[in-house]
């Protein structure tokens, strides 16, 4: 006798939920290179075993995942189940709140798969559905959830963006020769896989000591169709912040020259090195001082007045080390090539004060992958 087929009904309803959510973090998933500053999200409607309508929220201004799950649905959605990636907003921002939304459509049963961590809906979209009498139920997947969104939420939890930090070694932990020449020790393969996080970063940072040696255009290269995007679909390109506290960075370099948004932050005195740089189109802040370097921390935090929820930080072992110390850096990304340069070549991080093993820096390997000839390794440090 065949097994019986287990259609989705079938199944205990946690596991049927899970099934749902799962789809629905796939939607929310196709948003990560456009819907910045705004999290991903994505919502899947069910009624009975059929999914009646399906949406992720795009980029801010248009409609939420919610929304266009509840057109798809149309009077279907009465009496379904919503399976949203983020708690509905219950506020007036850009556009009307969701919950309004899954309320007018009578909506029976509303599964979140972790709380908004925005102030303005925090616990306040869950009480105004069930306030409306909808079932509501919160935790499924979470820890998958907030795997998609860690800039939005640290941003509203910390107040700092999620920093991760990328770096290109050889199989000996060096990131440059002696000289300084580093181009190229990863693969072609791997720089096309830190386009792609460029691409989902709100901003991609180094120092001026990179901007001087390596000149590097710290945009995205890749189109909208290798990204998998729509063909006419715009790629957006992160604010590029360069640290540079003594305003050493040259008018002429190649990020100056090309659009989009140019960040420089500094400690030192105005004067005509600040205005060459403004001329050419970059905004400068003048920040407070820490050890003689621009303070890292403040830089943060006005990042993260900005709405910037991801930090892609490319620079080289001075603003590396200096992060890692100041606490900032919540992910290390690490292209390891297979080759040898010796140990005069330059190091991935400087970190002076690590006199004893008790002092070092401790990580969490959350990930190994082969990305071409090389290793792609993503750790965080252990707090």
């Amino acid at each position: 006798m065949e097994a019986e087929t287990l259609l989705p009904n079938h199944l205990p309803e946690p596991a049927r939920d899970r099934l749902y959510m799962a789809r629905a973090l796939q939607l929310a998933e196709r948003g990560r290179y456009t819907t910045d500053p705004n999290p991903r999200v994505g919502c899947v409607l069910v009624a009975g075993e059929r999914i009646i309508g399906e949406g992720w929220h795009r980029r801010a201004g248009e409609p939420h995942a919610e929304v266009i799950a509840l057109t798809a649905a149309g009077e279907q959605a009465r009496g379904a189940t919503a399976y949203v990636t983020l708690e509905p907003c219950a506020h007036h921002g850009r556009t009307p709140p969701c919950t309004q939304a899954l309320i007018a459509a009578g909506v029976k049963r509303v599964v979140c798969a972790m709380i908004d961590p925005d102030p303005r809906v925090s616990g306040q979209g869950v009480a105004a559905l069930r306030q409306a009498g909808i079932a509501v139920e919160v935790g499924c997947l979470e820890s998958e959830a907030r795997a998609l969104n860690p800039g939005f939420i640290k941003r509203h939890v910390q107040g700092r963006p999620y920093v991760r930090c990328k770096l290109a070694a050889s199989l000996d932990g060096r990131t440059a020769l002696a000289t300084g020449q580093s181009q190229w020790i990863s693969s072609e393969a791997s720089r096309r896989d830190v386009q792609r996080w460029r691409a989902s970063s709100s901003a991609v940072m180094t120092g001026v000591g990179t901007i001087i040696g390596d000149d590097p255009r710290l945009n995205v290269r890749l189109s909208a169709a290798e990204l998998g995007l729509e063909a006419d679909e715009p790629v957006r390109q992160p604010l590029r912040v360069v640290v540079d506290s003594y305003w050493r960075t040259p008018p002429q370099a190649r990020l100056l020259q090309l659009p989009g948004q140019i960040l420089i932050a500094g400690i030192g005195p105005r004067g005509a090195a600040t205005a060459a740089l403004e001329a050419a189109g970059a905004e400068l802040i003048q920040l407070s001082e820490h050890a003689g370097r621009v303070d890292l921390i403040a830089l943060m935090e006005i990042l993260a007045q900005r709405e910037v929820n991801e930090v892609m930080l490319e620079a080289g072992s001075t603003l590396s080390g200096a992060a890692v110390r100041a606490g900032l850096v919540d992910e290390i990304l690490l292209y390891q090539a297979p080759c040898l340069i010796g140990q005069a070549a330059r190091g991935l991080f400087d970190l002076p004060g690590i006199d004893a093993m008790s002092d070092r820096v401790s990580l969490e390997i959350c990930e190994v992958r082969r990305i071409g000839p090389d290793l792609r390794i993503r750790a965080r440090p252990i707090l």
